[in-house]
């Protein structure tokens, strides 16, 4: 099996019934497949690891030493202070930014003629685009190791490790989430370029406009309306609670329900969207 193509081998007929319909088995056997089928071409295009690999690595040292002096202070706790505040935002930071990148690569492999061997298969539709996910998260637990790496070298301190792994697993249910968004502009838009682009535009206001960076208590009134709003706000409160101490219970429970609501309703869109594409 080539990095890009998915052998027959790979699948049987057995995962299909006389009527057409893929059992669940089938499902998990084509998902597998897909999911070795995109490990093998992230290990031969190894470039394709870079931002998971430098992305934690830049910002988290741009926030600590170019802001995380004046934030510090504005905080009570200087730089150290600041460091404690900010890497639990930064892991939410990451599960959405990184999530920007199944939606490039979906719409690459349509545009290079990938899908279309995949429709030539008798695979399930949902097991490609979950195959997706499961491979995004697999890059955005690389990356959050490599942000606590760093973390810990610029003076984090790891209060709690059951805590640590509780925030890390609750960013990867908010990711996986919000990978189903991407997946759809993936399919709607015509490049890659294009869902880039509105991943820009969708992300900033997300990411800025939130209490990843610093807290919201400065903000206008109109601002902390949204702040109060956004899952990024709430994904990056519960795990600063639960890595640093502090409330947790109501920013969690928040977090989980944007991430339920979005799946709910964007995975069947992205699906349909996939199996009706032109």
């Amino acid at each position: 099996m080539s990095a890009t193509t998915l052998s027959t081998a790979d699948l049987s007929a057995a995962d299909v019934k006389a009527d057409g319909r893929i059992p669940l088995r089938g499902h998990l056997r084509h998902t597998g497949a897909l999911v070795r089928r995109n490990l093998l071409w992230i290990r031969q295009d190894p470039e394709s690891m870079f931002d998971a690999l430098l992305m934690p690595v830049v910002f988290t040292l741009l926030f600590v030493y170019v802001f995380g002096g004046s934030i510090g202070q504005a905080l009570g706790g200087g730089q150290d202070g600041y460091v404690q505040y900010v890497i639990p935002g930064m892991i939410a930071m990451m599960s959405m930014t990184l999530s920007q990148g199944v939606g490039t690569g979906f719409s690459q492999d349509f545009n290079s003629g990938v899908m279309d061997r995949f429709r030539s298969l008798p695979i399930g539709r949902g097991s490609v685009l979950f195959a997706k996910v499961s491979v995004e998260l697999v890059r955005m637990l690389f990356a959050t190791t490599v942000l606590m790496i760093v973390a810990v070298l610029v003076g984090f301190d790891i209060n709690s490790w059951p805590g640590l792994f509780a925030a890390v697993g609750l960013a990867a249910v908010f990711a996986s989430s919000i990978m189903w968004v991407f997946l759809t502009l993936g399919v709607i838009l015509k490049n890659a370029q294009s869902v880039q682009a509105m991943g820009f535009l969708v992300l900033f206001p997300l990411q800025f406009g939130s209490s990843i960076f610093a807290p919201t208590a400065s903000m206008p009134g109109w601002l902390q309306a949204f702040t109060d709003y956004n899952p990024l706000s709430t994904l990056a409160d519960a795990a600063r609670g639960l890595m640093v101490g502090g409330p947790v219970a109501h920013d969690l429970w928040v977090t989980l329900g944007w991430s339920v609501a979005i799946t709910a309703v964007m995975a069947p869109v992205a699906i349909h969207k996939f199996r009706t594409k032109s």
